[in-house]
């Protein structure tokens, strides 16, 4: 006889021996729960034999462990993620409370030490036991987990609801058509679906399927940040997987090597793009798509948060009728979003406007844009040849990445085109020095440019939990922020609440690093002075540096110290 079985027969010796049951009836119950692979106290209650109560208050006093009536209890989502929900069946066991690193779990058997074991190693916390019906403890179970993983998204889908997403087709292939009609049947699609229009209602930069050992994921990106959301059925992993190709127009067949496409939905009158990409891991394939929804673009420059002379400098610049504009920064710092406010602002009847874009994010009307395929020769430097045999008043590229594009585009920009454009750098001062480090002629970058921009995006505080917030001096020594700066100024954070799910943050703001083309610092470039000697000669001429910019925002209650030091560096 098991251990388990050996028990069982233990504690039905005991229900006859505190009178609740007869042997008969003991018998039975065993029979019940080796069927229905059940421990005893459930079987004796399925039976009918004894009142699940009388059981719970019987093995409280046995095992001196509290007893907990789950009905008057209501599990936060929070305890409750504490636990996944395979473990909770596995295990039989429900989290109730977290006190400091005191974890209270309702259990039907509060000797199962290596139950108890296993959630210690889960949650890094300590176990507090309580006792309950099995009876009970299945059906709350099920109640907060959704019982198995189709019930759960049985429950999501319900949640969404049939959402009305009509897929606007760029082309039409009779094979994948079939295989489309095939999979339009299955579930999928509605899951599918459901969570694009999710993702564009909550606002979500971005969607990551990531496929794992023994589970998906599947998270968003709200504010820059990733926050994980679900994870749908295994067994859904291919056909989910398909789905989306499908969609993207990419090939289902295809699972070795890295895959782009687009997707374009109609969803409640409004037509949202979708950026896919599609990459080989060890364990399937991860899917990212990026939301390129027109509707949350702001394409007014003066909503950004540009400070009264950066703007003021940034709006010279781009009204200029020939020279060179720069937006640097890291990936999604926002740097294409201001390039085409740029663009939106001088896209007059009377310019002729061209781009060359990988991928083209936007369509915009009135501006001609390209899409760069280097696979077939399309490079930047192929399609800024071409723009200057097509009159163009103003070029936009997507990025500077080699001497030839940017030799061409320093030419344009001498010859009488405004030509704007990104670079991956830091800040201002060290884009100059990538240029010339690129090759081209100091003389010709001093020249050539406008005005550089660097920027950097910081979660803003939300309006409806923000409260004032108290920092140590050591945690501004450690930032190296001034403290007499500190101390002239208040402080907020957010505390969490339903309108920003918790984190305190919604929505973004820009730190901005703007400096215009003076002729002292066209000197300081054709002398090829360091990148500190050119920063300190822009500051001390009205630029401010990045972490200055975020300081004012800081000061005004925009954002935190947290995203401050997150996003800048020290400038000295």
């Amino acid at each position: 006889m098991s251990v388990k079985a050996a028990q069982e027969v233990r504690l039905g010796d005991l229900f006859v021996r505190e009178g609740l049951i007869t042997e008969d009836q003991l018998k039975e119950g065993l029979a019940e729960a080796r069927s229905s692979r059940t421990r005893i106290g459930y079987a004796l209650v399925k039976l009918g034999f004894v009142q699940e109560e009388e059981l719970t208050r019987m093995l409280a006093k046995q095992y001196r462990v509290p007893a907990v009536d789950l009905e008057k209890i209501k599990v936060d989502e929070k305890i409750l993620r504490l636990i996944p929900p395979e473990v909770a069946n596995k295990h039989l066991v429900l989290p109730l409370r977290r006190v400091g690193r005191m974890l209270t779990v309702a259990m039907t058997n509060p000797t199962d030490f290596s139950a108890i074991d296993d959630l210690k190693f889960i949650t890094k916390l300590d176990i507090e036991p309580v006792i309950v019906g099995e009876y009970t403890l299945r059906k709350h179970l099920e109640g907060y987990y959704g019982g198995t993983e189709d019930a759960q998204m049985a429950e999501l889908l319900d949640q969404w609801g049939d959402e009305d997403v009509e897929l606007i087709e760029e082309q039409d292939d009779e094979e994948q058509s079939a295989l489309a009609a095939e999979i339009d049947s299955a579930p999928v699609v509605r899951f599918i679906n459901g969570l694009l229009t999710d993702a564009v209602l909550k606002g979500v930069s971005d969607i990551h399927i990531e496929p794992f050992e023994k589970e998906i994921r599947i998270r968003y990106r709200i504010d820059g940040s990733l926050i994980e959301v679900m994870k749908p059925p295994y067994k859904m992993k291919a056909a989910l997987t398909s789905r989306v190709k499908i969609i993207a127009d990419l090939n289902i067949a295809e699972r070795r090597v890295p895959q782009d496409g687009r997707i374009k939905l109609k969803m409640k009158n409004k037509v949202v793009d979708f950026r896919v990409s599609v990459l080989p891991v060890i364990f399937g394939e991860k899917i990212v798509l990026r939301i390129l929804d027109k509707g949350n673009l702001t394409f007014d420059l003066t909503t950004f948060g540009f400070e009264p002379k950066a703007e003021k400098d940034f709006m010279w610049a781009i009204g200029r009728p020939y020279g060179m504009v720069l937006v640097t920064g890291p990936t999604g710092s926002g740097k294409t979003t201001t390039l085409y406010s740029a663009l939106s602002q001088i896209n007059t009847i009377d310019t002729n406007i061209m781009t060359a874009e990988d991928p083209v994010e936007f369509n915009l009307y009135g501006i001609n844009q390209v899409l760069v395929r280097s696979e077939i020769g399309m490079t930047f430097a192929a399609a800024l040849k071409a723009f200057l045999r097509q009159d163009p008043n103003i070029i936009m590229l997507g990025e500077i990445r080699d001497i030839e594009t940017g030799g061409i585009a320093i030419k344009a920009a001498l010859t009488g085109h405004l030509v704007l454009s990104t670079l991956h750098t830091n800040d201002t001062p060290s884009t100059i020095t990538r240029l010339i480090d690129m090759g081209l002629e100091p003389f010709n970058v001093a020249s050539a440019l406008n005005l550089l921009t660097a920027q950097r995006l910081a979660r803003r505080i939300c309006k409806h939990c923000k409260a004032e917030a108290t920092y140590d001096e050591e945690y501004f020594t450690a930032a190296k922020l001034p403290l007499e700066w500190a101390a002239k100024h208040t402080f907020y954070r957010g505390e969490g609440c339903d309108h920003c799910g918790g984190t305190g943050y919604k929505g973004r703001c820009g730190f901005y690093e703007v400096m215009i083309m003076s002729t002292s610092l066209r000197k300081a470039i054709m002398a090829e002075m360091g990148t500190d000697d050119i920063r300190e000669l822009a500051r001390s001429e009205g630029m401010l540096t990045l972490r200055e910019d975020g300081m004012k925002k800081v000061e005004r209650g925009v954002t935190t110290l947290e995203e401050l030091i997150k996003e800048t560096a020290v400038s000295d």
